[in-house]
């Protein structure tokens, strides 16, 4: 029997600098595994991640129900293709369904596959329900992010998402984020769709005014433009509802989740709407060999139950409202600004502090694991299971950081 090497960190990181594209730039620990909101690297140092893999873990690292039900599922059958039926799709749309209020889904495997799901939806159901005249518009915001495929950067406002990437592919209308006057005044009759993510997450932890979400309701209404809210980041219990639209009580025409809908044990993801609109796909009209696969669908329900009936999501709310109150009372002369909505808390740093980097770096030496966004952001996202007791832990350790020199 071979035995296996004992690798360190800096052994394993030389190893992603040898053979693996350079296409982020991640805080070098190196973790091995996890457990609720704790991680440990390979020398055995605990972390407290407050990142949660960009929301996909927010129902905790490893996770055992969820890791139940894959393991039985992977057991059983992997993988059909949509080429058969499987035993489980049905049951992963009837809970999905049953539990948001949409009474059509389609699933796919990353974020990204789910907007562009919802831009060729939006697309079709234009030249097919709407009746519009031209080509197909769908109009986005600035500071947006939903992925880096080639028709998603079309429509990005970030330059190194699209520098040396082009053509693009047209169609997109860009306005300023949280004005919905600008929305109004960009629509023509070519307008097909508004997309937006109800809170920025890439874009720096943006929270748009309340009454946004509302405006941009009526507006959709009374233009006959549908309304997608991008809910990858911000859905599933991150900001302490459901969907971060809820805190409006607004409802979107289609909405995308996928990171925490398989709780980080898989790729799973979903366009949510009515029959109207996700019924103009036909068979062949679009697809993915792997979504909707059975051991997807198995984890996605476990991974559902847990958040609704562990009460994650109200634990979201209130634990993110004392995390929020408690960094915004930390006098650091290099704190702008804290903000958020539940467990998805941005921490803006005045341009003389240097980057967020730096305070990135020192929190992983406290036993932090944050990430900047941006240049002058830190962004604070926990699993939904942290505790009071885990808070206050991981504030002694942010204090001295966000106050060093």
């Amino acid at each position: 029997m071979e035995t296996r090497v004992q690798l360190t960190s800096q052994d394993l990181i030389a190893l992603e600098e040898q053979y693996g594209a350079h296409n982020y730039h991640p805080l070098d620990v190196v973790l091995s595994h996890g457990e609720g909101v704790w991680v440990w690297d390979v020398e055995g140092q605990r972390y407290m991640d407050c990142l949660s893999a960009y929301s996909a873990v927010n129902q905790g690292h490893a996770h055992p129900r969820i890791r139940q039900a894959l393991v039985e599922q992977a057991e059983r059958l992997p993988l059909t293709s949509r080429a058969f039926r499987n035993d489980q799709l049905g049951r992963f749309y009837q809970r999905l369904a049953t539990l948001t209020g949409y009474e059509m889904i389609l699933p796919m495997n990353t974020g990204a596959e789910a907007v562009e799901t919802a831009l060729k939806a939006a697309r079709k159901w234009g030249y097919q329900v709407k009746g519009i005249p031209g080509a197909a518009e769908i109009i986005t915001c600035d500071g947006n992010f939903a992925g880096r495929t080639i028709s998603i950067i079309s429509f990005s406002t970030e330059e190194q998402y699209r520098a040396g990437f082009g053509p693009f592919t047209p169609g997109f209308k860009t306005v300023p984020y949280g004005d919905a006057a600008a929305l109004e005044a960009a629509i023509t009759p070519d307008t097909v769709a508004f997309m937006v993510e109800p809170i920025q997450g890439e874009g720096g932890v943006v929270v748009p005014t309340e009454g946004y979400l509302r405006q941009v309701r009526d507006i959709c209404d009374r233009h006959n433009v549908l309304f997608i809210a991008d809910e990858i980041q911000t859905g599933l219990g991150r900001t302490g509802k459901l969907f971060a639209c809820d805190h409006e009580d607004v409802k979107p025409d289609m909405v995308t989740i996928g990171k925490a809908l398989s709780g980080g044990y898989y790729p799973v993801s979903a366009a949510l709407s009515s029959t109207e609109i996700l019924g103009v796909f036909q068979p062949g009209d679009h697809g993915s060999t792997f979504g909707g696969n059975p051991l997807g669908a198995a984890v996605a329900q476990a991974a559902l139950d847990v958040l609704v009936e562990e009460n994650m999501i109200e634990n979201a709310a209130e634990m993110g409202e004392y995390f929020q109150d408690q960094l915004a009372e930390i006098n650091s002369p290099h704190v702008k600004e804290v903000r958020g909505k539940g467990l998805m808390i941005g921490v803006e740093l005045h341009d003389a502090a240097g980057g967020a980097r730096r305070f990135c770096e020192a929190l992983q030496d406290a036993g932090i694991l944050a990430k900047e966004t941006h240049h002058n952001i830190i962004r604070f996202a926990p699993p939904l299971v942290i505790s009071r007791e885990d808070i206050d832990w991981a504030l002694e350790r942010i204090r001295p950081v966000l106050l060093m020199d």
